[in-house]
């Protein structure tokens, strides 16, 4: 059973305290589950922690990130690939997870975010008796 969808189009702007009228970048995001939970492993290079958010909001996980690279003022782009320098991408959460013990990690421009299943969601051995 699917833990995570995308809720890339979804009208979420309307609902947080922050809008964003403006365009962002789309992070790739890996989407790893096994039987204890999931693990997202999101591509975020050149955003730094301090520039980095993450909330979750009832059943929806959201990933908000600016890139931390500052053209000096005495330089100007020549050329320029990217002309965006924020990201954002959410997630629906199943109810299966513990929203409560979420962890995360940047290291290397690659976001960790381990979710564990809830304890009622996780496989269980029933010890049978003998009489």
């Amino acid at each position: 059973m699917n833990t995570v969808s995308t809720a890339e189009n979804k009208a979420l702007s309307r609902t947080e305290a922050k809008p964003y009228n403006d365009a962002v970048l789309t992070p790739p995001v890996d989407v790893l589950e096994d039987a204890g939970g999931i693990t997202l492993l999101a591509d975020l290079p050149g955003v730094p922690k301090d520039k980095l958010q993450l909330e979750i909001n009832v059943d929806t996980l959201t990933i908000e990130a600016e890139l931390g690279f500052e053209m000096p003022e005495e330089m100007q782009a020549s050329h320029a690939e990217v002309g965006l320098n924020r990201y954002r991408r959410s997630f629906t959460l199943s109810k299966e997870l513990d929203t409560e013990k979420v962890t995360a990690d940047l290291a290397n421009g690659v976001l960790t975010i381990r979710i564990p299943k809830a304890a009622h969601a996780q496989p269980r051995r029933i010890e049978i008796g003998v009489h």
